[in-house]
């Protein structure tokens, strides 16, 4: 039986860039990192950054996968990652379900999307 998803990783070829991202996005530094591969530590969720060999530019379907991360002022979050000069697609907006997203692009154009859920 599948019990949550254990992390998630993203393959580039712009490791410098990506970390440097993730890092201000985290407001945090890496767990760990060896060589060109970094993992951040969320609890029982982790999220890895790493050169692959067969991934080659930026992402050209940026709309296939999207990663969520959840915040629980996604306000805040808003104005902390816009100050830092993240663009965003969508800038928070409540959804049907009661919760509050907002959307933007890591520098490999993969999207990104802050969640709050519903109180």
């Amino acid at each position: 039986m599948i019990k949550g998803v254990a992390g998630t990783i993203i393959w580039t070829e712009n490791f410098t860039d990506l970390l440097r991202f993730y890092s201000n996005v985290f407001a945090d530094e890496p767990k760990s990192i060896k060589g060109q591969f970094a993992s951040f530590d969320f609890g029982e969720t982790k999220f890895g950054l790493g050169v692959h060999k067969n991934v080659k530019g930026i992402s050209k379907e940026i709309y296939r996968v999207m990663i969520n991360l959840r915040t629980e002022d996604i306000f805040f979050e808003h104005e902390r990652l816009k100050g830092l000069g993240v663009k965003f697609l969508r800038v928070p907006e409540k959804e049907n379900w009661g919760g509050w997203v907002a959307t933007f692009l890591d520098p490999d154009n993969n999207v990104i999307q802050l969640i709050q859920q519903s109180k």
